[in-house]
């Protein structure tokens, strides 16, 4: 019984072995370790429901002789900033449970190794087996104890290194997702498709697309402009905090705009990018149309990937004073 609400999609009435796994598996559908005998949609709390994924798996269940009931709730749902606070709680509970596996795994490495040292330390530098010795059998197992437990040791830190990887992941979770650049980039994605609901609503074309709306989608207008709410809100902390959102009241033509750790002078100022000679140029750290080596070939670069501004006069003053350095 696929049933999508504030835990996200699930599906309940199913036990271990009975197949139905087997059947809902193609459309998405992963075990539950919080709760047992319930399969569920990955990473669909929180968010509008799979219809395609729900259908498909009822229909194959259905298709098995399954009673299949469907029931949905698109409106018991947190806001979008609980959702992200709990995101964020969860991204922090992970980096302390990665972290004493890491260290965990890192004890059994040092354990298993120092068990290794231990038995070498008893063996002569240099001695062979000597098959026709009463020692040699023991000799033998001297020598496969040590071989598995550098086999462990090496396992063991491999997976100390795993887990301290996925640590420093879900410990940089917050500042991932709160980078102002990046929370700039998913501002404008999130503007364009809600631009497009919006059309729609109007009855008018977006992007050849003109069929009405379900009721649902609607109702996802309204927790899209709650989304692009809480974003604005990040990026207006970031300013506060002295982070500089570029715009193209900033520039005019002949500045110059830092992009990828160089100068381009900017040959154009448009609504959402620069127009400054091509970025191909890797070899100058100040690019002009003039040392080029693209000739009159040029690109766009949208504000979020400016990261730093001078005048025309200000660059003229500083190449004046590196070169007389």
């Amino acid at each position: 019984m696929p049933v999508a609400i504030q835990n996200g999609t699930l599906l309940e009435g199913s036990r271990k072995g009975d197949g139905v796994f087997e059947l809902v598996r193609p459309h998405r559908f992963w075990f539950s370790r919080s709760m047992p005998g319930t399969l569920f949609i990955r990473q669909s709390r929180d968010k509008r429901a799979d219809h395609w994924s729900i259908r498909r798996a009822a229909k194959a269940l259905r298709k098995a002789g399954w009673t299949v009931e469907i029931t949905l709730d698109e409106d018991t749902r947190r806001s979008f900033a609980e959702a992200e606070a709990d995101r964020v709680t969860r991204a922090e509970e992970r980096t302390e449970r990665f972290t004493e596996y890491a260290g965990n795994a890192a004890a059994r490495s040092n354990t298993a190794y120092a068990g290794v040292r231990q038995i070498a330390d008893g063996i002569p530098m240099g001695q062979p087996l000597m098959p026709d010795h009463h020692s040699y059998r023991r000799a033998l197992r001297d020598r496969e104890r040590m071989d598995a437990g550098m086999r462990k040791s090496i396992d063991e830190g491999k997976k100390a290194e795993y887990f301290t990887q996925r640590a420093k992941a879900s410990g940089s979770y917050e500042a991932f997702r709160k980078n102002p650049a990046r929370t700039l980039r998913r501002i404008e994605k999130l503007e364009a498709e809600l631009r497009g609901v919006e059309r729609r609503l109007r009855g008018e074309s977006n992007n050849g697309y003109t069929r009405a709306l379900t009721p649902d989608t609607v109702a996802e207008l309204g927790r899209r402009k709650e989304e692009i709410g809480y974003w604005r809100h990040v990026i207006a902390e970031a300013e506060a905090n002295g982070f500089k959102v570029w715009r193209p009241d900033d520039f005019v033509k002949g500045d110059f705009a830092k992009v990828y750790g160089r100068w381009f002078q900017v040959l154009r100022v448009n609504k959402k990018t620069l127009t400054v000679p091509s970025i191909l140029n890797v070899h100058q750290a100040v690019v002009t149309p003039q040392n080029s080596t693209y000739g009159e070939m040029t690109h766009t670069v949208p504000y979020d990937k400016v990261f730093g501004r001078r005048s025309a006069k200000e660059m003229e003053r500083t190449l004046a004073e590196a070169s007389s350095s």
